[in-house]
C-alpha cells in the first residue's frame, strides 16, 4: 500500500465507520525484537485529550494483547481495506497464545515511523501512539444493560489513551 505521511489534521475518516465497519488492527510490542501482538477492535475513538491529538482503545484484560500493552508504552492501529476481511476476523477470533497467528493470516508486519510496534503493509491507514493513561472500566458506573450484554464474564476492559505522533494514509483519506 502507498501510503504517505500526513498530519493527524488532514485525516478524513468517520470514526464511528471506522471503528465498528473497518475493525483496526491493534498492535503492540516490538517490531525489532519480534515481540508483538495484534488483535482486531471494534471499540475505540480518535479525539483531543489535554490539547494533544489521541486514539483510545478498549482491551480485555483476558486478551493476550493486553500483557503486550502493559508492557509497552506505545501501539498501533492498522486500517486495512475490505479485501482483507478475513485476515482481520482472523485476528479476532485466534490468540497468539496459541500459535503465531500474524504469519497464519498472510498480513506483513513492517516497521512504524515512531513507535516500536509495527503496522501492516496492507494497511490504508496507519495511527501510531504513546500510551499516555490507561484506567479500567468501573462495573458501578456502566449501565445495566451493557454489563449484561457484554460483561456477564465480568471480563471488563482497560481503555487506553495514545496521544497519536505519527500518522501516514493513502490519498482517499487525506486532504
Amino acid at each position: 500500500m502507498s501510503r504517505k505521511t500526513i498530519n493527524i489534521a488532514q485525516i478524513k475518516v468517520q470514526p464511528h465507520h471506522l471503528f465498528y465497519h473497518q475493525c483496526p488492527l491493534l498492535t503492540s510490542g516490538s517490531f525489532s525484537t519480534g515481540h508483538f501482538n495484534t488483535m482486531t477492535i471494534g471499540w475505540g475513538a480518535l479525539g483531543t485529550m489535554w490539547s494533544r491529538p489521541f486514539a483510545f482503545v478498549a482491551v480485555r484484560h483476558s486478551r493476550f494483547t493486553y500483557e503486550f500493552m502493559e508492557k509497552y508504552d506505545s501501539f498501533t492501529l492498522s486500517i486495512l481495506p475490505p479485501e482483507y476481511r478475513e485476515a482481520i476476523n482472523f485476528l479476532g477470533t485466534q490468540s497468539g497464545r496459541d500459535g503465531d497467528k500474524i504469519a497464519a493470516s498472510g498480513l506483513t508486519p513492517e516497521a512504524a515511523q515512531v513507535v516500536p510496534a509495527p503496522v501492516y503493509a496492507e494497511a490504508e491507514i496507519t495511527i501510531e501512539c504513546k500510551i499516555m493513561y490507561a484506567n479500567d472500566l468501573e462495573p458501578d458506573k456502566i449501565p445495566a444493560d451493557v454489563l449484561r450484554k457484554h460483561y456477564q464474564d465480568n471480563d471488563f476492559h482497560r481503555i487506553y489513551y495514545g496521544e497519536i505522533v505519527a500518522v501516514s494514509a493513502i490519498a482517499e483519506y487525506y486532504q
